[in-house]
C-alpha cells in the first residue's frame, strides 16, 4: 500500500472537561497523523483520553485549543453547519451502544445514512447488497434491533456506517459488547473496507487483538500519547498483516 500525505492531522489539541470547580484534563496536547487509506487504532487504558480524542475527531465536540485536519480542512474552525455536513459526506461513525432507531427495521436503519446524506441518487447498483451479504445480515433486514441480537445490532450499525462509501471511518469500541465470532465479522469488515476502498480507519479499542487489525497502533495514557514500552498493558499487542 503506498501512501499519500496526511489525510487527517491533529495538532496539539487540549481539551478539559469542568466538573464544578474541578477541571479534570482529557487530552493534554495530542498531535498525530493518519494517511489516506491507514488502518490506525488508538488504544490505552480507561480514562486516558481515547473517547474524548473520537468525539474531537468527529467533529461532535470541539477541542479547547489545537487544529484538526481533514481532508486539507481545518476541522476546528469551521462553522457547525460545514460540520455537518462533513460527517455526513466524509465521515461514518460506529458507536460500542449500536445507536439504532428502535421503531425502524435493520434495512431502514442502515437506509436512513443514505438519506440523512443525501446521497441516494448516487448510490451504486448493488452496494446495499454487498454490504448485507459480506456482515450477514440478508435474512435480518426486516427486524426491529429488539428482535436482534447484540451482534447483529452492531453489524447493522457498521452497514449504516460504510453504506456511503466514507473517507473515513471512525470506530469507537466496536467490538466491546460482542462476542468473538461477531467481534470477528466487524473487524474483517472494517479491514476489508480498508483495503478495498481505501477508507481511513480509526478505531478505538481497549482489546489487543482487535488492535492488531490496524496497520499502526497509537498508545494513549493520561491524554497524552506515549511509546508502547511506557503502556505494559499493550506491549504484546502486534501489528496486523
Amino acid at each position: 500500500m503506498v501512501w499519500m500525505a496526511a489525510f487527517i492531522e491533529a495538532v496539539e489539541l487540549v481539551k478539559t472537561y469542568r466538573v464544578g470547580k474541578i477541571e479534570v484534563p482529557a487530552l493534554r496536547g495530542i498531535s498525530f497523523s493518519a494517511q489516506k487509506g491507514e488502518f490506525v487504532t488508538v488504544v490505552g487504558p480507561s480514562g486516558s483520553g481515547k473517547s474524548t480524542l473520537f468525539y474531537i475527531l468527529g467533529g461532535l465536540t470541539r477541542a479547547d485549543s489545537g487544529h484538526i485536519y481533514v481532508d486539507g480542512d481545518d476541522f476546528a474552525q469551521l462553522s457547525d453547519a460545514e460540520r455537518t455536513e462533513m460527517r455526513k459526506k466524509k465521515i461514518g461513525f460506529v458507536f460500542q451502544k449500536f445507536n439504532l432507531l428502535p421503531t425502524l427495521d435493520a434495512r431502514s436503519n442502515i437506509e436512513i445514512a443514505i438519506d440523512i446524506a443525501g446521497t441516494n441518487g448516487n448510490r451504486e447498483q448493488g452496494y446495499f447488497e454487498k454490504i448485507v451479504g459480506l456482515l450477514g445480515l440478508q435474512k435480518r433486514l426486516n427486524h426491529r434491533p429488539s428482535e436482534l441480537s447484540g451482534g447483529e445490532q452492531q453489524r447493522v450499525a457498521l452497514a449504516r456506517a460504510l453504506i456511503n462509501k466514507p473517507a473515513i471511518v471512525l470506530a469507537d469500541e466496536p467490538t466491546g459488547n460482542l462476542d468473538s465470532e461477531n467481534s470477528e465479522i466487524v473487524l474483517n469488515m472494517l479491514r476489508h473496507s480498508n483495503r478495498e476502498l481505501g477508507q481511513t480507519v480509526l478505531m478505538i479499542t481497549h482489546n489487543p487483538e482487535a488492535a492488531a487489525y490496524g496497520d499502526r497502533i497509537i498508545h494513549m495514557r493520561d491524554g497524552r500519547i506515549v511509546s508502547p514500552e511506557k503502556d505494559p498493558q499493550w506491549t504484546g499487542a502486534q501489528h496486523g498483516s
